[in-house]
Formats: C-alpha cells, structure tokens, sequence
C-alpha cells in the first residue's frame, strides 16, 4: 500500500489525551481533524433514538453506510441533527463500545473514514487509525497513561461530562470495561501499530506532549506541506 504522506494517525485507549493532542496537531499543521469515535457514537446515538437493537449487526451496519456525517470544527452532526453533546454520555460510551464491536460496522464505517483521507493533510484520531484505516499513514502516534491518570482526566472532561458529576472510581471502571472491549473485540482491536510512536502522557503536561507529538509528526511528515485546512 502506498505511504499516505499527509496523514497523520493518533491511536490510544479513552483519556490518554488523543482528542486534545490532535486538535492541537491539525490546527498547528493546518490540517483537517476527524475524531473517528465521534462516528461510532454517533451511529450508537442513531441506533438508540430509531429503537434499532444494538447487538442487531446488519441493522446497524446499514445505519452505519447510510448515516450523513457533518464535521465543522469541535462540532458533529449526523443525519442533520447536532449531536455533539447527545454523544458524550456514559450511555453513549456504552453504546458505542457495543457498536464498535460489530464487524460489519466497523467494516462500513472504515470505509466512509478511508473516504475521507484521500484528499490528504488530515489528523484522525481513535483505536484502530495506524493499524486498520491508515495502516500507511505517514505518521502515527500511541498516546497512553496510567489507568489511574486517565480516570482522573475523564472526570473533570467537560465534554464527557454531560452537566452531571461522576465519582472517580465509576469513571475508571468505566474506563476499564471499554479498554476490556477495545483489546479483545475481534475486529480491529486496540494495539500498538509496529511503526507508531508511543508516548506515555503521564504527569506530562498537554503543552510538552503537543510540543512532543509536533516534533515527530514534521519530522515524519518531511518534506510534505503544511496548508490551511478546508
């Protein structure tokens, strides 16, 4: 497979810092950003409100090929419906986890992702981007920290937290079982993709870790451009 030279693949478990560090990432490069989980919540949102049984893999999956996704900023809308906040529930993470583990899902919805690099100059995020979608990204990076740090993040994340408080020890149990989901499922599990990066984020602040991310990422990038995105 050729060597995507303008994408750029970030991959890690929940709260390692993806999100953060690849906004930061596409805004610095003047790249495009997807957030490839958005899309499997948002088909788990879909499923939800239509009353489609989540373990029901064909229905789901022709959601998943139907389902028209709008991306403007931090915003995401699907079917014409903004559902930015609508997906960062704890019933939505639970959910999505359900969803991601279908295969037929995440063939379609690996489809519409590969779709939308071929133009390029795009940071995606999510768990299987090195590995599975762009597995010729010219970069990628594994994000990681301590279970115990990335409880702690999730807890105080204003876009996981849904004007609700949660206690720390159900958010890392939470966490946990989608890690459990993530590694096991057998469709594109959760891994470290041989030629990634790993950074463990641990107690680093999210200025050095950019900072970090940045400087592999224009060294791996070489001589490709950087241009404004859109």
């Amino acid at each position: 497979m050729p060597r995507n030279e303008t994408i750029v693949a970030i991959d890690g478990p929940s709260g390692a810092g993806k999100g953060t560090v690849a906004r930061a990432l596409a805004q610095e490069l003047g790249y495009r950003h997807i957030d490839s989980g958005a899309m499997y919540r948002g088909v788990a949102w879909q499923a939800s409100r239509d009353g489609v049984d989540l373990t029901d893999e064909l229905a789901i999956a022709a959601l998943a090929e139907a389902a028209v996704f709008a991306f403007e900023g931090d915003r995401i809308a699907v079917n014409g419906h903004d559902v930015t906040e609508a997906i960062r529930t704890p019933e939505t993470d639970v959910a999505a986890a359900s969803v991601a583990r279908l295969p037929a899902v995440r063939e379609a919805l690996v489809s519409r992702q590969r779709a939308l690099g071929e133009d390029g100059r795009l940071v995606m995020e999510g768990r299987d981007i090195g590995t599975v979608v762009f597995p010729a990204a010219a970069a990628k990076i594994y994000l990681d920290a301590s279970p115990d740090e990335r409880a702690r993040r999730r807890a105080v994340d204003p876009a996981h937290a849904s004007g609700r408080t949660r206690a720390l020890a159900d958010v890392a149990s939470a966490l946990e079982a989608r890690d459990t989901s993530d590694r096991t499922r057998h469709a594109s599990p959760l891994t470290l993709a041989p030629d990634a990066e790993l950074i463990d984020t641990t107690g680093v602040p999210i200025g050095d870790v950019v900072t970090r991310v940045l400087s592999i990422v224009r060294s791996r990038l070489g001589g490709a451009p950087s241009a404004p995105a859109g």
